[in-house]
């Protein structure tokens, strides 16, 4: 529940800022294209000024010219009006072609490039215009009419058409800088998800580890004092081989936890690398020997070893090597079926010795087969055969696959669910170490 609302609060953060960018990309477009706007139609009434300019050399000598009036309150139009009013009692009149030649080395100057055309007037109907064409557009900027006739009957006009992407064109700095930082700010947002996700799964995992750590010690700390008691009260004392026979259990249930304890700890030191494996020849036939004599005897289901052992010799630790077959079979039995078999071979080849352990168990998925060398996992397997009376809480497999890795081997599994398990470990030879 608490997941799902980070996730929620997190996606109205990520859209609460993509507003705001939109926001203020949308106030920055409108302060653009208000300067926009007003530069266009600055630099058009400068140009029909200029165009009116140019026929003055058209004029009689010596002739009289009504300007605009000379002080502002006095104008009541641009100054371009007065003086193609002036220029009109010669019949002169403004000429739109030329004025859209001037306007647009104009507008050029300004770093505008858009496509427009000049209308002309009169009564508000176009007479005259130097339109080329019918494009499609996407939006339209008019430019004020200026009249040309004090009268108002004749008038000029610029448009624009898809003025919008030279605004755009303007804001491309603007536009990229505002995506890269939404990009960097929805990666910063998800990748802190992922951290938190992350977090609370190991969070998890340490609660699921505590309490099955708890569980498993629960157990044989139970016995142990239990057993203690009893014999403390004498009882037995008359009875030596069944005293015997609960010190044992005592003996077996402490050489649990410690084997328990130490385990834990050989983990932390390998992840550190602060563990040093003391390798040398050691022979394989012993080991397997020991290993196949213990469970054999303290099954409580039929169990078959078969051995088949090529390569009598491996380069280890023989303590962790030890530990790592034990965790091996320990798991054969564990997840296995009403009859245990279990064969232990070994070869070699130029570069390593290969060890294997193979069961007729109940198998490990594709899907948790990805998983079962990390550190609290289990595989769903292995959860539904714990219900069922298995114990441990997935440190087994990281501790040998940790310990493998510490000897510069591999180690890998081939399963099939319900059919069988083999755990394949590569151990490199003496000489290639020493190289």
């Amino acid at each position: 529940m608490k997941h799902i609302y980070f996730r929620s609060i997190t996606v109205i953060c990520i859209l609460l800022v993509f507003t705001l960018q939109c926001i203020w990309l949308k106030n920055s477009f409108d302060l653009l294209k208000n300067q926009f706007e007003k530069t266009v139609k600055e630099l058009f009434e400068e140009a029909s000024f200029k165009e009116a300019t140019l026929h003055f050399s058209e004029l009689p000598k010596d002739v009289d010219f009504l300007g605009a009036p000379r002080t502002e309150n006095e104008r009541v139009f641009p100054e371009t009006t007065y003086l193609l009013e002036s220029l009109g009692k010669y019949s002169i009149t403004c000429n739109i072609s030329k004025l859209d030649s001037v306007y647009r080395k104009m507008l050029l100057q300004h770093n505008i490039n858009t496509y427009f055309y000049i209308d002309k007037m009169e009564y508000g109907s176009i007479i005259e215009t130097t339109k080329r064409k019918d494009i499609k557009h996407f939006g339209i900027i008019k430019t004020q009419l200026i009249p040309i006739k004090l009268d108002g009957s004749l008038k000029i006009q610029a448009i624009l058409v898809n003025p919008y992407s030279a605004i755009f064109k303007q804001m491309g700095l603007l536009i990229i800088a505002t995506a890269i930082m939404m990009i960097i700010i929805i990666g910063c947002i998800i990748y802190q998800l992922r951290i938190i996700s992350h977090m609370n799964k190991i969070f998890k995992i340490r609660e699921d580890f505590s309490y099955a750590m708890i569980h498993d010690m629960k157990t044989p700390l139970t016995t142990i004092v239990m057993t203690l008691n009893f014999l403390h009260t004498g009882r037995l004392d008359d009875k030596p081989e069944k005293k015997e026979k609960y010190f044992q259990i005592a003996e077996g249930e402490a050489d649990h936890l410690l084997t328990l304890t130490n385990k834990v700890l050989t983990i932390s030191k390998l992840e550190q690398h602060k563990l040093d494996m003391q390798k040398e020849e050691i022979e394989l036939i012993p080991i397997v020997d020991k290993l196949v004599d213990k469970f054999t005897a303290k099954a409580d289901k039929p169990i078959r070893f078969i051995k088949d052992l090529q390569a009598t010799e491996v380069y280890a630790d023989v303590e962790y090597l030890e530990e790592v077959l034990d965790n091996l079979i320990d798991n054969a039995v564990k997840y296995s079926k009403e009859n245990v078999e279990i064969t232990l071979s070994s070869s070699c080849n130029d570069k390593h010795t290969v060890l294997r352990v193979y069961d007729n168990g109940i198998g490990i998925s594709d899907k948790d087969q990805k998983v079962i060398f990390n550190k609290y996992e289990r595989g769903a397997a292995g959860r539904r055969k714990r219900k069922q009376g298995a114990s441990g809480f997935g440190l087994g497999l990281n501790f040998v696959q940790q310990v493998v890795e510490a000897h510069g081997g591999n180690i890998f599994v081939n399963s099939i669910e319900g059919e069988f398990t083999e755990f394949v470990i590569s151990l490199p030879l003496l000489m290639q170490d020493l190289d």
